[in-house]
This record gives C-alpha cells, sequence and structure tokens, in this order.
C-alpha cells in the first residue's frame, strides 16, 4: 500500500516544474486501468443487481436502456450511487443521455442495421478520428522520403495493421479496408518507383516485370 501510495503521490511536471499531486492517478499510466476496476467493481455489481446491460472499460462505461425515460432514471440512480457510495466525481461533460448514432466508446460507434426484420437495430463501426489517425500512421510509413527498406516498411505496416484490426475486428470495416488497401498498394509503389531513382535502372525493372519495351520508354519519360 504504500508502494501505491507513492505512485499515486509522485509529483507531476508541468512546463518544467514539478507540481504535488494531492488527487487522482497519472494519466496513461499502466496502474491508472487496474485500480479503476478494483474501484468500480462495485458498480459492475449493482448495475448487475438492477439489470441494466452495459460496457465497461477501466473508468469508461456506458449503460443501455430502452427509452429515454429509463435512460434519465438510471442515470440519476448511478449518478447518485458513484457520488454516495464510492465518492467519485463525475464529469457531467462527457457525461450525458446519447442516442446510438451519436455515441462512441473506446473508438466505437454505432449505425442503423438495414437488414430485413430488423428494425430499431445497430452496428458497430470504427470512429472517423480513428479512421484518421489509422490513415496518418500508414502514410507516414509509407512516405517516400523515410529512409527505409522496403522489407522494413511492410514488416511496420504489417505490425499497425494487425494490431489495429485485432482491436477492431467487431466492427462493419470491409468497404473501408479495400479502398485502404488500394491506397496503401499505391504509396508502396510510389517508394519503389523513387528508389529506382534512374530512367535506366526504372526502365529495365519494368521490362523485368512484365512491361513491354515502348511502355517501358514511355512511362519513364
Amino acid at each position: 500500500m504504500q508502494l501505491l501510495r507513492r505512485f499515486i503521490r509522485a509529483p507531476i511536471q508541468i512546463e518544467g516544474k514539478l507540481h504535488k499531486r494531492r488527487k487522482g492517478v497519472p494519466q496513461g499510466a499502466p496502474l491508472s486501468p487496474l485500480l479503476s476496476n478494483i474501484l468500480l467493481h462495485e458498480l459492475d455489481k449493482e448495475l448487475e443487481r438492477r439489470g441494466l446491460r452495459y460496457v465497461r472499460y477501466a473508468d469508461d462505461f456506458s449503460i443501455y436502456v430502452r427509452s429515454k425515460k429509463a435512460a434519465r432514471r438510471a442515470g440519476n440512480n448511478i449518478y447518485q450511487f458513484l457520488k454516495d457510495r464510492l465518492h467519485l466525481p463525475i464529469n457531467r461533460e462527457k457525461s450525458g443521455i446519447r442516442r446510438p448514432l451519436t455515441f462512441e466508446l473506446l473508438g466505437y460507434g454505432f449505425v442503423s442495421s438495414y437488414k430485413k426484420g430488423e428494425r430499431g437495430k445497430y452496428q458497430l463501426v470504427v470512429s472517423k478520428s480513428k479512421w484518421e489517425k489509422l490513415k496518418a500512421e500508414l502514410k507516414a510509413i509509407t512516405r517516400k522520403t523515410i529512409p527505409m527498406t522496403f522489407d522494413e516498411r511492410i514488416q511496420q505496416l504489417n505490425w499497425l495493421i494487425r494490431g489495429w484490426l485485432n482491436y477492431f475486428k467487431l466492427a462493419s470495416i470491409h468497404g473501408k479496408l479495400k479502398t485502404l488497401d488500394g491506397w496503401i498498394r499505391n504509396r508502396l509503389r510510389y517508394c519503389i518507383w523513387h528508389h529506382w531513382k534512374k530512367p535506366e535502372r526504372k526502365r529495365k525493372n519494368l521490362i523485368r516485370l512484365g512491361v513491354d519495351h515502348d511502355h517501358a520508354y514511355a512511362w519513364i519519360e
């Protein structure tokens, strides 16, 4: 317990100066989700006792009900539970009642399912910000001016894409992934083209890949 207290009370550096920490846990620290799970286990039991459907990851959670009236009732009850029982402050700006189409959680969003006989149901999608972040990271890896071998680019792409897909495998992303795949291939081709540099080398490599002589000469001019 003394070790935990020292970690939690460790000073924080702001603009080069150390400031004492009186409450809270360092943001992004590996201990933060662990302590959240320990403390909010009581919340899980309370939600299950009330028969509510919910999703929780560390200190982020959402409760799913059928009507706005039920959402207000559940929200007020859980707010009082967190305040009175667990003595936790609530971020009112991030908290609220939202419809599925305007709600995101841990990078996931919701869109209506248009399958026959599935009225009022939704499917998971990846939020716009996560797509933009992924594309920015892919763009950095496939930038032609970065000093990197082709094999190194492929390795880094595999690491990034494999981890991203494992996280978002529950979402409906097949169509967007197909478009993204074509975009990545075009950027990799341009990296190869840039690496060949000299026109003569480009011509020989094109011919070796099966391009006829006329087109090989025309494409490098």
